[in-house]
Order: C-alpha cells, then sequence, then structure tokens
C-alpha cells in the first residue's frame, strides 16, 4: 500500500506539473496581455525552482522525487518569454537567463553554498507568492492570472509533503513544500476573489 501510494503521489505530481504552466501561459496568449503577472514573482520562482533542482541532484535524491522540475523550469522560461513579449521587451529576459544558468554551475562548487541556497530558497519561493499576492492585492484584478494554475500548484505541494515523509525524510525540503502549500492555496482563493467581484462589476 505504501510503495502504491508513494508511486500515484510522484507519478501523479509529474502528470500535473506536465501541463501546471499550460492554463496560465494559454491564458497569456489568449488575452495577448501579462496583465496581472507579477514579473518579480516569476522571476523569483524561477531561481527557487532552479536550486531546488539543484538540491536534488548534488545530494542524488531519488530521480521521481523532483523530475517535476525541469518541466517546471521550462515552462516557466516559456512564459517569462511571453511576459517581457508581451511588455515589448523580449531582450530584457536575456540578462535574468544568463544569471540563472550561470547559477546552475556555480551552487554546486562548494556545499555549504548549495545548503545556504537550498534555506533560501524557501524564501525565495515566498517571496514569489508574496509578490503574487501583493500584485493582487495592489490592482485588485486577477486579469490574466490562472486559479488552475495556482491550483495544480497546491496539488504538487501536497503530494510532494507525502512523498518527502516517505523517501528522504529531509526536514529543509518538508518545510519548503509545507509554506508552499499554504502560499498556492492562499494566491488561489485571492485569484478567485478577485474574479469573482470582477464577474459581479459586469
Amino acid at each position: 500500500m505504501r510503495e502504491q501510494l508513494l508511486l500515484f503521489c510522484n507519478w501523479s505530481t509529474l502528470g500535473v506539473c506536465a501541463a501546471l504552466k499550460l492554463p496560465q501561459i494559454s491564458a497569456v496568449l489568449t488575452a495577448r496581455s501579462a496583465r496581472g503577472i507579477s514579473l518579480p514573482s516569476l522571476l523569483l520562482e524561477l531561481a527557487g525552482f532552479l536550486v531546488f533542482l539543484r538540491y536534488q541532484c548534488y545530494y542524488e535524491y531519488p530521480l521521481l522525487t523532483y523530475l517535476e522540475y525541469p518541466i517546471l523550469i521550462a515552462q516557466d522560461v516559456l512564459l517569462l518569454l511571453c511576459v517581457f513579449h508581451f511588455n515589448g521587451n523580449v531582450r530584457g529576459a536575456v540578462p535574468y537567463l544568463g544569471a540563472f544558468v550561470a547559477s546552475w554551475f556555480v551552487l554546486p562548487l562548494q556545499k555549504w553554498t548549495i545548503d545556504l541556497a537550498m534555506n533560501l530558497s524557501t524564501f525565495i519561493s515566498a517571496a514569489s507568492k508574496f509578490a503574487q499576492l501583493q500584485y493582487l492585492w495592489k490592482t485588485r484584478d486577477s486579469g490574466a492570472v490562472s486559479a488552475l494554475t495556482w491550483s495544480l500548484a497546491s496539488y504538487t505541494c501536497a503530494t510532494r509533503i507525502i512523498t518527502t515523509l516517505m523517501t528522504t525524510s529531509d526536514l529543509t525540503i518538508l518545510l519548503r513544500f509545507v509554506i508552499m502549500l499554504a502560499l498556492n492555496l492562499w494566491v488561489t482563493a485571492t485569484v478567485l476573489r478577485y474574479r469573482t467581484a470582477a464577474v459581479k462589476a459586469e
């Protein structure tokens, strides 16, 4: 039973993550606008994903416990390019992408740097959620923000809490997923709140 639960959580997380950002990307492309999407939030999220993936690779954790992160990073890069495109400055993404590539090689040079980066990545990822929340509170408009994407992100955090408890029991990773679950649910609720308010106003 335990093995089946672990397999279900791993594979369902991979399946969800394969399409996690697609509703958001689709919403941006359909609206031909990045309205409602916080660029700082997206950049912080991408940094958090990158550090998390590098940490998992460095410690050689089981591949199925983090295989979704390359998929999430690719989708975030695509979304980042869409945001820069609709803001009229695709070339503005180049320095950020360069910094992300460089950090991939710098982070594992010393054990203490990867450990410190992982501890900071929880704060970075939390900051990305707060940046999105702040943007929503400021504009009171969920615009092209996809509630489905944030709901799916909540699901993947919940399944990763289970898989972490069943495999590595790494407290740093567990704490990260608990915090991200709470914040993803908060963003989802906020998006739905402003979406409902916009419908009522019409």
